[in-house]
């Protein structure tokens, strides 16, 4: 199970052939640039199953926007470019944010235990906020993981048919915490790296604990506000994603036969603190940016959230605090990413160079026809090598 659910939503639809009905590439250049090579990287998802692809890139050349393939099954319009989406584990990125202005503020202390803060859940006291963002805990992933000797443990349903049957049911962050603690952990406290999305609803109900608010309160206050983020939305219960969007689909089998389902609408309580956010290319952008600017962190405080730990999934590069850190080579140096998906029907992508200056972000929606998993990180590296090294092609 690929670390930030990318794979997992791509997975549940790429299990059998099908036909999907895709427009043509015309992308959107904002400054008349004529960019071939990012047109044809995102054109190469499309061509691999993909119902459709947006994307945003700023760099020293300016900014470039398009869409191709299709904005929903049955039609030739391309996705709209300034489309609402699922972000999914993007949303670490911004809940860690927070927990590190908190830090900066000498709300939290970044190595004290979790259980001081919130003594009613009955943590490890080895806990810290530290191991919550970094994955260095040991908690239980509430939508399931393997186990040491690599069987799935599951959780709550969050793939596939069980989740289609349940994408409405409405989760407390409390209480997706309280089952996730009701298994064993996966190892002792700061031993070991395992991604769980626990450790970010805990981040959530830490952030909420200590300010007195709620985390979508605290968001507008501290990110959304001052960035002026007119399309970011921590949605809690609603289940409809604000128009313009690009429909995404969950394909299925039953009885036998493969299906396929609309799952533009869907409850992401199921991922609270962890992959319920809503948002644009746009804002991914601009909050990145700032991010990596040093505009929403002290210098220090960033350096810890780009320090890699190196036992971390490597699919992505090395996992900090909320994000992580890939080398993509000496011709093109670091970047630094967050990319996820809810659990069917979308995925999104963003990055990053170290100083915020070049940026990549992107949605992308799954339609009914098989994707072949292996091609993706092929196709996931020559598109970041078309926006981050002048349109080296992926070796």
């Amino acid at each position: 199970m690929a670390v930030t659910a990318l794979a997992a939503v791509l997975l549940a639809g790429a299990a059998a052939p099908a036909v999907a009905t895709a427009g043509a590439a015309v992308p959107t250049a904002v400054t008349g640039q004529d960019r071939p090579e990012l047109q044809q990287a995102i054109q190469a998802f499309v061509d691999a199953g993909l119902l459709g692809v947006q994307l945003r890139v700023h760099d020293e050349r300016g900014e470039w926007v398009g869409s191709v393939g299709a904005r929903e099954l049955g039609t030739n319009a391309k996705p709209p470019t300034n489309g609402h989406f699922w972000v999914g584990s993007v949303t670490k990125t911004f809940v860690a944010t927070v927990v590190l202005q908190l830090v900066a503020e000498k709300k939290i202390t970044l190595d004290a235990p979790v259980a001081g803060y919130l003594p009613k859940l009955g943590l490890d006291r080895r806990i810290t906020a530290r191991m919550l963002l970094q994955h260095t805990s040991g908690v239980f992933n509430y939508t399931g993981e393997l186990d040491p000797d690599g069987a799935w443990v599951p959780g709550l349903p969050a793939t596939g048919k069980e989740w289609l049957d349940n994408r409405f049911h409405s989760y407390r962050p409390q209480e997706l915490v309280r089952f996730a603690l009701s298994k064993p952990a996966k190892f002792a406290p700061g031993t070991d790296w395992s991604y769980s999305n626990t450790n970010y609803t805990l981040a959530l109900l830490l952030i909420e604990k200590v300010t007195g608010r709620s985390f979508e309160a605290e968001l507008k206050r501290r990110i959304v506000g001052p960035l002026g983020l007119k399309g970011t939305v921590v949605p809690g219960n609603r289940t409809q994603l604000p128009a313009p969007y690009a429909h995404g689909y969950l394909r299925y089998q039953e009885a036998g036969r493969w299906k396929v389902a609309d799952v533009s609408r869907q409850n992401l309580s199921l991922l609270a603190g962890a992959g319920d956010m809503i948002s644009t290319t746009r804002d991914l952008h601009t909050f990145f940016s700032a991010l990596n600017g040093g505009k929403l962190l002290p210098a220090e405080l960033l350096a810890e959230m780009r320090t890699p730990h190196p036992e971390s999934d490597p699919l992505y590069g090395r996992y900090g605090l909320g994000m992580f850190v890939q080398d993509l080579g000496p011709a093109c140096g670091t970047v630094l990413n967050h990319n996820g998906s809810p659990p069917g029907g979308y995925a999104a992508l963003m990055y990053s160079s170290p100083d915020g200056s070049k940026t990549l972000t992107a949605s992308l929606t799954v339609g009914d026809a098989a994707f072949d998993l292996a091609t993706y990180p092929k196709l996931l590296d020559g598109l970041v090598k078309a926006a981050f090294c002048g349109g080296q092609a992926a070796s």
